[in-house]
């Protein structure tokens, strides 16, 4: 929203102005790219739906990220894609929820230590909508002795969380290749610069227009899978995992 202003002179000076990763709201948009964000929340909480128990209502905490970030917004959304058909029918009980200001760890550590306090220990997963959010409610969890005995999430395959999915504190991370993302930007811009049309995925509404928009692909990660995905496309180094 801040850019607004630079927004609209950018338009009366018809230069077109591409949205990278996060959606430029409020204002006259040429391209959005970014990755699927409802589609990486989805994948969260279907990570956790999959792995918790069956026989009896199971309970979740969950971290959000920065209120005032339109991506964590889209998270949110995601994971409710998927949770609340589950939690009107019973079968999932959110026992804790709140947002981490700024993403802040920190923050997301006092959120997780509410929740062991009011809700006791009794949880089987936390659904953390990044990878420092999940480090952070971690961090909780092992104060208490319980790391690597509820199931966490996170976002964003960061080299701690890869390390932590490789000790077993975190279950699970998406994984999202940037390379290929910036490499779709810049023929977006090259493509734009010499007149040519460009096939976009969706339309997304930032408050003033539908947004042409471009999503790239996700990937789930955990450690079944971190050695063909993150280690195979030099995102991390196998030694740097140990």
């Amino acid at each position: 929203s801040a850019v607004s202003r630079a927004m609209k002179s950018a338009k009366e000076a018809k230069i077109p102005v591409i949205s990278y990763d996060r959606l430029i709201l409020n204002s006259p948009v040429s391209y959005y790219l970014t990755f699927d964000n409802v589609k990486v929340g989805e994948a969260q909480a279907q990570y956790i739906v999959d792995r918790l128990p069956k026989d009896r209502t199971a309970r979740i905490v969950r971290i959000y990220g920065a209120p005032t970030d339109n991506n964590a917004k889209m998270f949110k959304q995601g994971q409710d894609n998927v949770l609340e058909p589950l939690i009107k029918a019973g079968k999932i009980e959110v026992v804790f929820e709140d947002w981490a200001l700024d993403w802040k760890p920190d923050v997301a550590k006092k959120i997780m230590n509410a929740a062991l306090t009011k809700a006791g220990t009794n949880i089987d997963a936390v659904i953390a909508s990044n990878d420092g959010t999940a480090g952070g409610a971690i961090q909780a969890l092992r104060e208490e002795g319980l790391a690597g005995k509820i199931l966490v999430t996170g976002q964003d395959a960061d080299l701690a969380a890869c390390q932590r999915i490789q000790g077993g504190t975190q279950a699970t991370t998406v994984y999202k290749p940037l390379k290929n993302l910036a490499t779709r930007a810049a023929e977006v811009a090259v493509a734009v610069v010499k007149g040519e049309k460009i096939e976009t995925t969706a339309q997304l509404d930032n408050g003033a227009m539908q947004v042409p928009s471009i999503f790239e692909k996700i990937i789930p990660v955990d450690k079944d899978n971190l050695q063909s995905t993150v280690v195979a496309d030099g995102f991390h180094s196998a030694e740097s995992l140990k």
